[in-house]
């Protein structure tokens, strides 16, 4: 239509406004020559799970799997033939594997008997990670991670390419999400010349200042003071009691799964939160952590839907708090490793690593009103509690529930236990609901519930009065509506347009 320029993959026939494009094709990018051989080991394991599968009866037996075969030959040509398979099929997807980047998208096209493109607008990445797998580690090289709005379906991978690559394209995505212009020096777009690498050219990554870092033993100290931990240990306990009561190995196989389940979750959480550090920039909140698997996480301002600062009973005494947010994108699958923001640290750290996500919470004294979220019970400071009959239902924290609203966001507390302070910004508010179970109901009580993004936090107050909880969902309604209605553009750093 209008004689436009044909349609590709990657652009439409016309614009939206119909007339044709005046862009041209961005340039091409693959992956590192590396990237099948990365790949290939997934096909050995699976060959040699499948062998295991098939054969496994025949060699718990004592006999050969195979007749004139012994079990060390199966097993090497169990991982030649998954080595060459696994290499072969890698080698030709890296083949048809290439991705590109505009002022606008980032572009994905992969596939060898079905293609697949991807189009993923900049404005609507939550969030850039650049990660290093322990195999690509070895090899220095890394995989950047593009999140997008919508869930995990949305996700963009591109993998491998060299560490120096992926910080470029990483520094790349993080500038033209914020709305920087690129091109503007010359006008022209970053597009190779003819026979170039395809390399766009490198833009330098923005300066950073690093605001907290976790020490290993408290990160260890921690994990010990943890539920999990403690679970952990007491199964342990129990083994060694039920084994020497009854001088067998039989209470082994009924609680090895659970052991393995718990000193799985315990391993996981400290190599993914060992040596834990965060900085500020003007492209976002920087991450970096992890011991097997090295994670550069970079949130851009903004993106963050919900926070929550948790203290655990055995924390108190030291005084550490932990934080979890939710990211659009990210989902809830993903809350371990990508979705904490203070893994253990100090109040102080807890109320930085939230100021980074709220600067202001529009109270003349939000430290005072944070303290009373973090430890304070009934009516401080304005919060609105549980009313007396609540204790009937939680007789422990039924004084320590409550919710307080600031001109900028929602505050909900709970918990006595594990105190907790979820803090929702009210653009952020995706929606409000109320529950009401048959003793609430009895007793006039509500739930009042902020519903956010996938994550680890769901942000609620139990066994509030029922009739204020009503009124409080239809003034927060309106208030999230207005505060959307008034929140600064998706680019953040592009000054808004008269």
């Amino acid at each position: 239509p209008g004689g436009g320029a044909p349609a590709t993959p990657w652009r439409p026939a016309v614009t939206p406004d119909g007339a044709p494009p005046t862009d041209v094709e961005p340039a091409w990018r693959r992956m590192h020559p590396v990237t099948p051989a990365l790949n290939a080991w997934k096909a050995v394991v699976a060959a040699l799970a499948f062998g295991a599968w098939q054969l496994g009866p025949q060699m718990a037996s004592g006999g050969p799997p195979i007749p004139g075969l012994t079990p060390l030959a199966l097993v090497l040509g169990l991982i030649v033939v998954g080595a060459l398979v696994g290499g072969l099929a890698s080698a030709l997807a890296w083949r048809m594997t290439r991705f590109a980047i505009d002022a606008e998208h980032v572009y994905l096209e992969s596939g060898v008997l079905f293609r697949r493109h991807r189009q993923a607008r900049l404005d609507r990445v939550q969030a850039v990670d650049v990660v290093q797998p322990l195999v690509a580690r070895i090899v220095g090289l890394a995989q950047v991670t593009i999140e997008q709005a919508g869930g995990q379906d949305s996700r963009v991978v591109l993998a491998y390419l060299t560490e120096a690559q992926a910080q470029a394209v990483r520094n790349e995505l993080l500038a033209r999400a914020a709305g920087i212009d690129l091109d503007a020096d010359d006008g022209a777009p970053t597009t190779p010349a003819a026979g170039a690498t395809g390399a766009a050219p490198p833009v330098p990554e923005a300066p950073e200042r690093q605001l907290f870092a976790v020490p290993t033993g408290r990160l260890l100290a921690s994990i010990l003071l943890s539920s999990a931990a403690l679970i952990l240990i007491l199964l342990l306990v129990g083994l060694v009691i039920a084994s020497v009561s009854t001088r067998s190995i039989g209470p082994l196989g009924a609680m090895l799964p659970a052991l393995l389940g718990t000193a799985g979750y315990v391993w996981s959480r400290f190599t993914s939160e060992f040596d834990f550090r965060a900085a500020i920039s003007p492209d976002g909140i920087r991450l970096r952590h992890g011991l097997t698997e090295s994670r550069a996480q970079t949130v851009p301002p903004g993106r963050v839907q919900a926070v929550r600062l948790s203290q655990p009973l055995l924390w108190r005494r030291a005084g550490w708090w932990r934080v979890k947010v939710n990211v659009a994108g990210y989902g809830e699958s993903d809350a371990n490793k990508e979705s904490v923001l203070l893994p253990v640290g100090s109040r102080d750290e807890a109320l930085l690593a939230l100021w980074l996500v709220l600067p202001d919470l529009g109270e003349p004294e939000p430290a005072a009103v944070l303290e009373a979220g973090l430890t304070g019970t009934g009516d401080d400071l304005g919060y609105i509690p549980s009313p007396r009959r609540a204790r009937w239902l939680d007789p422990v924290a039924w004084r320590r529930n409550g919710m307080r609203v600031t001109p900028v966001a929602l505050l909900l507390r709970s918990g006595r236990i594990e105190r907790q302070l979820d803090v929702v910004p009210h653009e952020r508010t995706q929606s409000l609901g109320l529950t009401q179970g048959p003793l609430q109901r009895r007793l006039g009580l509500s739930t009042f519930v902020v519903h956010s993004t996938p994550g680890p936090v769901s942000p609620r107050v139990p066994h509030l009065d029922a009739l204020h909880a009503a009124e409080l969902v239809m003034v927060q309604a309106e208030r999230a509506r207005s505060a959307r209605a008034a929140a600064p553009p998706v680019h953040w750093m592009r000054p808004p347009q008269d």
